[in-house]
């Protein structure tokens, strides 16, 4: 997976290229003169969805008809996908916008074919799509805004905006709600990269201490992980690694490493600031190591990442890269994970674990998280160049 820069938002805040047809200079095109309101006239699940969100934006012109200009177009679900069984779309002219409307016979269905498309695209290498998402959830229906006015007005009812890319940013001060399926968010956070969506209270600021950079907060961090114990951090991690039915605290079992894998902690775990740690991954044994990785506890994080840092430089200096062998050490408030896979980095990166950056140079594009660490030279990311999911 890859994650490099925003949503396909490409034309103009007036059309999301997935969600509405577009005119050559990036306009939602004008509804067709013979637009009609959706079948049913006022009955029906669009009607009902169209009376909805009339409280809160206009919503004018319904139609259900396929070839309605503003009807959305590519890659956006059809009648039949996504377990949809109603398409419509209506006009909020007012803030220069579309809305589309869809209707799931199994609203988890939607979510989670929502949820795999923006996988596939960040896979593909679209690695911000999502970000800015306009998909609001309600009951029984969707909302596509094409307008961020709109996305504004409707999330100000009990419409949800969903997003599944791991980095989507939701700043304290929003409602964060649980959606049907894992690792994504309900929120009333609606995000876009020229400022004119939700605000966000906790001003990003540069490391360096000049200029913005997004996700970097003035003071603080904006959230971090926890845990009391291994037993809770061996639970909190369990869908990224393999923990669930190979782990180990036992000192032999903990100390080993591998030609594959090299932890970021050496020696004596107590020098690293680290109070506790174990082994998740299966030792060699009659076969090579697989999937290790280790668990820490840290009682003093500065100590952690100032012996990280040391390792970390260290390493950079032999040949300028890092080894894709070694480990890179994860930090959440009072826990650390060492791990050398990109794959389980990504699902710790939803965790809000953040990757503990120390290399010369470094900087991240805007839409991913990058916070001060508690030593000079290095910052907390959740961007990976090489693997920029993580």
């Amino acid at each position: 997976m890859r994650l490099q820069r925003i949503l396909a938002t490409t034309a103009a805040l007036g059309c999301l290229a997935p969600l509405a047809a577009c005119k050559g200079d990036g306009q939602p095109a004008a509804p067709a003169a013979s637009s009609s309101t959706a079948a049913g006239a006022d009955t029906g699940p669009l009607a009902e969805a169209q009376r909805y969100l009339r409280q809160f934006a206009n919503c004018d012109d319904l139609s259900d008809k396929p070839g309605d200009p503003r009807m959305p177009v590519g890659d956006f679900p059809k009648a039949g996908q996504w377990s949809v069984k109603e398409l419509g779309v209506c006009s909020d002219k007012v803030r220069q916008g579309e809305i589309a409307i869809a209707v799931p016979a199994d609203m988890k269905e939607f979510q989670e074919r929502y949820k795999q498309y923006v996988l596939d695209r960040i896979d593909g290498g679209d690695g911000a799509y999502g970000l800015e998402s306009r998909v609001l959830v309600g009951k029984g229906f969707v909302a596509f805004p094409t307008s961020t006015k709109t996305a504004l007005a409707l999330v100000r009812s009990d419409l949800r905006v969903l997003t599944c890319n791991p980095t989507a940013p939701v700043p304290k001060g929003y409602k964060r709600e649980k959606p049907l399926v894992e690792h994504c968010n309900l929120s009333d956070f609606v995000n876009s990269e020229d400022g004119s969506g939700s605000p966000n209270l906790e001003t990003p600021q540069d490391p360096a201490g000049e200029g913005e950079k997004a996700g970097q907060p003035k003071t603080g961090s904006l959230g971090l992980p926890r845990a009391g114990s291994i037993a809770e951090l061996r639970k909190l991690v369990g869908n990224s690694l393999d923990c669930e039915k190979h782990f180990s605290t036992d000192p032999d079992a903990v100390a080993i490493e591998s030609i594959d894998y090299a932890p970021v902690v050496q020696g004596n775990a107590l020098d690293w600031g680290v109070t506790g740690r174990a082994l998740c991954g299966e030792p060699a044994g009659a076969q090579r190591a697989r999937d290790l990785s280790w668990l820490d506890t840290v009682g003093d994080m500065k100590k952690l990442q100032t012996k990280a840092k040391a390792a970390q430089l260290a390493d950079f200096k032999e040949d300028g890269k890092l080894k894709q062998t070694a480990s890179r050490l994860l930090v959440g408030e009072n826990i650390a994970v060492e791990t050398d896979s990109p794959s389980s980095r990504h699902g710790l990166y939803q965790l809000q674990f953040l990757y503990l950056n120390c290399i010369p140079g470094f900087s991240a594009p805007s839409g991913y998280r990058l916070e001060k660490s508690q030593v000079e030279g290095c910052v907390l990311t959740n961007y990976e160049p090489d693997h920029p999911l993580g």
